[in-house]
């Protein structure tokens, strides 16, 4: 009986637990939409013909365009530890490859100042395509979670005279490398060759019209060994001097510019003593500093002391998944700790900025000199009820925490952002309905519209303007690109109209380039790189898109229509495109993907619009309908539904009078061929008779049947009714 009572009494516990358990995630998950993933309604006037008028002229406070990029990612002639770190592999010697196939992954000096790397390259791709290899998924959840980047193991295929004698897993030698993406082009340590011919890149960002060019000077190139003794004979003066020359070029081409000092580029001598874990590291930065400063002050115009320093530190030094870390067992378990490794960095990397900060002020020949980071913001969600607790915890590492500890000593806010990550369990969700980049970031404008409200709640007592220092997306095929600008662009002017002082907006980035662990896989670039052919430059049609706002100051609705028909277009046609990350059977990442496969295109759009405004596809797609049998549907207001009624050009009011030509084009393209195409998950279809009323009289009216549908079973339920 005791045992019996005992039994119950645990039962009637764990089912308290349970209930408080469950209780309290419904009260987290509750509070967090309401907070985060409120409606809200939005500044722009969509009836307008001009969505966004960007030359708004205050003083010194004009509005800038420009383009970002960064040395690891674009210069050639640099041994540094990204090149080393992409040249590992521990068979080396019967490293190869079939063929070309896109993957995605996460000294002495000469008279230009450029490091010798070691000479490797040119017989590279030569070697890696020699034999055939079988690869499977290398596990490493923790790199997927927090930013994604692929590795991959790779079994070589042994010869079936070999194989007939000996098929036992021994036989198989496994290795990988740590990008894999690197090794599968010919001459990838030229990455952009952007140190020995920066006037190409030069001259694509200037053909745009943007007025600030963003790049960095990279760390190891002017100090290629550790300073131990005597800096001066260290360093490599020669190299400073050719920076000048480019720094100069660019200005010669009509651009400022915006220098980033640390980009995610730490020597290899600091990495082999532990870096930013270490306080010398301070000091060995200002060295670097100072020399930097006391060079070109007089020909910069912002300055960037870090980059992203966060996703640095984790993926370093909690992951190990970038050159430089090397984290042992311990590290890792501890390092989300308050005294575990991702703070001990931060905190020193806290210093070396607010000294930076002091001597550019102290020393710059400009009266005013504009210092800033470039801070990374994920827009995070939770996937489910219980998923809330590991987005706080992630936003409470990332989110405010270091711009807070650095809050005194900035001229600017620079936010870096690519999209949302939604958050389930320990990995980041592949949500089915969501449209991703190639390498895994959820397209979703209205995330930069928020964060860009809740950073000025926080800080607009520091009075200091806000640059969106990195704004981009990974798409080859160009689709996704240009509504993805348009819309990014759109959720900062909205921003600005609720009162955020946003001082510019620059894009990442120029030409396709060296992603750091993910190598030459995911494609940023307004300009695609043929890597076969010296490099050749071919710009997309995103370039010319992105020209014509620059140079016009203006987004039409006509721009964001196009855009957007183009994308509709290409998924009516079934047109897939490359995507660099894999999902296991319930939707996480915490499994690296495959080298390549594809997937269909997605209408990814955005929520800032007012929820109400049901004209927005109407009015955006210039017609003029009027539904003849009056039918009226009920939904529920959530934003998620408004997205998707969006997304389909299903609308509840129909008052628009537009162009008779666009009519036709918007039958053809949207109503008819699309929506008829998209039936899967449809709760309820019906069809109803639609009466084209053109604004000409005496035109005859055209009678199409639309076929009215439910979105994504189980978000919502529509219920027709004819009134």
């Amino acid at each position: 009986m005791a045992l019996i009572a005992l039994f119950i009494s645990a039962t009637k516990l764990a089912g308290i637990l349970v209930t408080v358990s469950v209780a309290a995630n419904a009260f987290t998950y509750s509070r967090f939409r309401r907070k985060s993933l409120r409606p809200f309604n939005s500044p722009l006037d969509v009836s307008s013909h001009i969505l966004a008028d960007f030359n708004v002229n205050d003083g010194e406070k004009e509005f800038f365009f420009g383009l970002a990029t960064a040395p690891a990612h674009v210069e050639d002639r640099l041994n540094d530890a990204w090149l080393e770190f992409a040249e590992e592999s521990p068979c080396e010697k019967t490293e190869t490859q079939d063929e070309p196939v896109l993957v995605d992954a996460l000294s002495t000096a000469s008279g230009d100042g450029g490091s010798q790397p070691k000479v490797t390259s040119s017989s590279t791709f030569d070697k890696v395509n020699q034999e055939s290899k079988k690869k499977k998924p290398l596990k490493l959840a923790l790199e997927a979670m927090i930013r994604g980047f692929e590795k991959y193991k790779e079994d070589e295929e042994e010869e079936e005279e070999k194989k007939k004698e000996d098929d036992s897993p021994a036989s198989h030698e496994e290795c990988h490398h740590n990008v894999a993406a690197w090794h599968n082009v010919p001459h990838p340590e030229q990455r952009l060759k952007f140190w020995s011919e920066p006037d190409t890149e030069l001259k694509l960002a200037k053909d745009t019209g943007v007025s600030v060019f963003r790049m960095g000077i990279d760390w190891s190139r002017i100090m290629p060994e550790e300073p131990m003794d005597n800096i001066k004979d260290t360093v490599n003066y020669a190299a400073l001097e050719r920076y000048k020359w480019i720094i100069n070029r660019a200005r010669s081409h009509g651009m400022k510019v915006m220098l980033t000092l640390f980009h995610h580029s730490l020597p290899s001598w600091a990495g082999k003593y532990g870096g930013w874990k270490m306080e010398k590291t301070v000091d060995y930065f200002m060295d670097f500093t100072r020399l930097v400063v006391d060079c070109v002050s007089d020909i910069v115009d912002y300055w960037v002391t870090f980059n992203e320093p966060h996703v640095f530190c984790m993926l370093t030094y909690c992951a190990g998944a970038w050159p430089g870390g090397h984290p042992d067992m311990l590290e890792v378990a501890t390092s989300a700790l308050p005294m575990g490794v991702y703070q001990q960095a931060m905190n020193w990397i806290t210093i070396a900025h607010s000294k930076a900060y002091d001597y550019i002020h102290e020393r710059s020949i400009l009266p005013n000199p504009i210092v800033g980071v470039a801070h990374h913001v994920s827009f995070m969600r939770p996937y489910g009820l219980f998923d809330t607790a590991a987005v706080l915890l992630a936003n409470s590492m990332t989110l405010f925490p270091y711009i807070d500890s650095i809050s005194e000593k900035l001229d600017f806010i620079g936010i870096n952002y690519y999209g949302q990550e939604v958050l389930s369990g320990t990995g980041l969700k592949l949500v089915e309905t969501d449209e991703y980049s190639e390498s895994g970031r959820g397209v979703y404008p209205d995330g930069l519209y928020r964060m860009l409200l809740q950073y000025h709640e926080r800080y607009k007592h520091l009075n200091v303007p806000f640059i969106v220092t990195e704004n981009g997306v990974a798409d080859e095929t160009d689709l996704i690109r240009q509504p993805y600008l348009l819309e990014h662009l759109l959720a900062i002017y909205a921003a600005m109209l609720k009162g955020v002082p946003v001082l510019g907006y620059l894009f990442w980035t120029i030409s396709d380039n060296w992603e750091w662990a993910d190598g030459y896989g995911p494609k940023f670039g307004l300009v695609a790189v043929d890597r076969a052919n010296s490099l050749a430059r071919v710009p997309r049609p995103s370039y010319n898109l992105f020209t014509k706002i620059v140079t016009t100051g203006k987004i039409t609705r006509k721009d964001r229509r196009n855009a957007w028909n183009q994308l509709h277009r290409a998924a009516k046609e079934k047109k897939t495109r490359p995507f660099y990350r894999a999902a296991n059977k319930n939707g996480l990442m915490p499994l690296l993907p495959e080298p390549l496969y594809v997937v269909d295109l997605k209408l990814a759009n955005s929520e800032y619009f007012d929820e109400d405004d049901a004209t927005l596809i109407l009015s955006l797609l210039n017609f003029n309908i009027e539904i003849e049998d009056k039918v009226s549907w009920h939904y529920s207001a959530t934003m998620e539904l408004i997205l998707y009624s969006m997304r389909y050009g299903i609308a509840r009011q129909t008052k628009c009078t537009r162009k008779q030509e666009d009519m036709v084009e918007w039958c053809n393209t949207f109503i008819v061929d699309f929506c008829r195409e998209n039936k899967s998950g449809a709760t309820a279809i019906q069809r109803n008779r639609i009466v084209w009323k053109p604004p000409n009289a005496g035109m005859e009216h055209s009678p199409l049947y639309l076929e009215l549908m439910a979105i994504q079973a189980g978000l919502s339920r529509w219920a027709f009714n004819e009134g």
